[in-house]
């Protein structure tokens, strides 16, 4: 029995959730479902399609938990992997641009749907010290693909293959009556902060731990407001660019005017021959005083 009616509908967080939660119905995808519980809309669960090949996650159905922050869409989700994946730790937050570890590069446009898109485009990249991130070899990764698909969820009551199975039918029905078909893409915005992020990471697992974000917690407490990595090989983005112009612009010397050594003897020769312009004038009149006096006494 739903319990969805009895929640506040009244709540922006509420009618945000809500909201998302009938899109994902309504507009249902093959390679991606999430739904929240039916008892806490604060919960969610996911099931996501591993990219397709040369990727050693193709024809792997991940399942995992999502938890949205009292504040949401203000504050991002966390998530977190149930299935083995061979790149995420199991049942461990995650730390990527659009989670609760980087809350600066979140977007309260963004959704449940952009997340997934999000996890699903980013599988294929290297953890490169991540936060619940892992390294295995592509032979381990298309084991678990392969073993992915018959995991049971005790929440959901279902496998991951017939969750995405369902969602394919669906998909598949929308097309046939209606004749649109569901297109997942990421915003740009999206995978430039999730460049920066690798980026940074590539400079040593140490300096990213120091930036994540407190974990949000289980289920929704007291509510405060509150409000981003490729390959090394990738180029660094022109706002990366802009700020080591920057640095390297204020890092230079300020430059200094320097006078020619003969205009400086001129001005040198000029001011000498003022003073002794001065020094006569003074004598001359001294001399002028000392003679009127002569006269007077005379």
């Amino acid at each position: 029995m739903s319990t969805r009616g009895q929640f506040n509908t009244k709540n922006p967080t509420i009618k945000r959730i809500l909201k998302e939660a009938s899109e994902l119905a309504s507009n249902p995808s093959s390679d991606l479902h999430a739904e929240p519980l039916e008892d806490n809309l604060f919960e969610w669960h996911f099931t996501l399609k591993g990219p397709p090949a040369p990727s050693p996650y193709d024809g792997g159905i991940y399942h995992g938990r999502i938890v949205l922050p009292p504040t949401y869409p203000l504050r991002p989700p966390s998530f977190r992997f149930l299935t083995p994946t061979g790149r995420f730790e199991v049942n461990r937050e995650i730390c990527l641009s659009i989670s609760g570890h980087h809350e600066e590069t979140w977007q309260p446009a963004w959704g449940i749907r952009t997340a997934m898109v999000a996890i699903r485009s980013f599988m294929d990249t290297d953890a490169k010290g991540q936060l619940g991130g892992i390294e295995c070899g592509p032979a381990v990764r298309k084991r678990m693909a392969g073993e992915s698909g018959a995991y049971k969820c005790g929440v959901c009551g279902r496998s991951n293959k017939e969750i995405i199975a369902e969602r394919e039918e669906a998909a598949r029905l929308i097309e046939e009556k209606e004749g649109r078909r569901v297109e997942e893409a990421m915003p740009e915005e999206l995978r430039l902060a999730y460049r920066d992020e690798l980026e940074q990471g590539a400079q040593g697992p140490a300096e990213g731990k120091g930036k994540g974000k407190e974990k949000v917690q289980d289920t929704p407490s007291t509510a405060s407001q509150a409000v981003q990595t490729l390959p090394e090989t990738l180029p660094v983005t022109a706002q990366s660019s802009r700020s080591a112009s920057q640095a390297t612009t204020s890092a230079a010397p300020a430059p200094t005017r320097t006078v020619p050594a003969p205009v400086q003897q001129v001005v040198q020769q000029t001011q000498d021959r003022s003073l002794a312009w001065i020094d006569m004038c003074i004598y001359g009149v001294v001399a002028a005083l000392i003679y009127m006096m002569v006269r007077k006494f005379l």
